[in-house]
């Protein structure tokens, strides 16, 4: 007997053809119109489970408008350069602001009026792109204090470092750092492999006793 037969005490059966021996097989029509009627079933409950999915995001999502002539805020997303276990890491997003709104593109896109010093970057954004102005804020850094790339991605760089430790991977030892990096506050430090910040960073860090600082 077949492995599924010792195993379940019957023999395998197929969606198209569900039969034990003896049975009457389907075939020609009767064959074509069940297995049509059973694709139809499928994309019915998948029709089901794709609405059920969009209400339940459709819950979280608020729908964003802008007026021309508006101050808004431009989402940049920052990345350190700097790998922590062969992965790249990134930090929170912040926004450069303040730009003016010059027009609708579609539905859901505008205009920004962006200073010469971001010619690189198209100017029309997705509304996702977007925020409020609402004057101050410690996520707000001004655009002309970075470097961006025709994304709107710069690259951070440390300010300090104030903890160290080491953490253990199986049968390794890594040393790490704890790095306060720039246009970030101290809650948003991460924790550095110590060989990856003297490889990016050797003219930075100095080793006094068990504590690194910044020069």
């Amino acid at each position: 007997m077949t492995p599924f037969e010792a195993l379940y005490g019957r023999k395998c059966r197929s969606p198209i053809v569900w039969f034990e021996a003896g049975e009457v097989y389907l075939l020609g029509v009767d064959l074509v119109r069940d297995t049509h009627d059973m694709v139809k079933s499928i994309q019915t409950m998948l029709l089901v489970a794709q609405n059920h999915q969009n209400e339940y995001v459709d819950r979280n999502v608020r729908d964003m408008t802008f007026e021309v002539g508006e101050k808004v805020l431009l989402k940049v997303s920052p990345t350190k350069g700097v790998m922590v276990f062969g992965k790249i890491g990134k930090l929170s997003p912040r926004y450069i602001s303040p730009f003016e709104i010059l027009n609708y593109v579609g539905m859901m896109a505008y205009r920004l009026a962006l200073p010469p010093s971001l010619s690189r970057v198209h100017p029309i954004f997705y509304v996702s792109m977007l925020k409020k102005y609402h004057g101050a804020g410690d996520f707000i850094i001004k655009w002309d204090s970075v470097l961006l790339d025709k994304d709107l991605w710069y690259e951070e760089e440390p300010v300090s470092i104030f903890d160290r430790d080491v953490r253990k991977l199986r049968t390794k030892e890594f040393n790490m750092v704890k790095v306060q990096w720039k246009h970030h506050s101290v809650e948003e430090a991460t924790w550095e492999t110590e060989k990856d910040m003297r490889d990016k960073y050797p003219q930075l860090i100095i080793e006094i006793g068990t504590t690194l600082s910044l020069l």
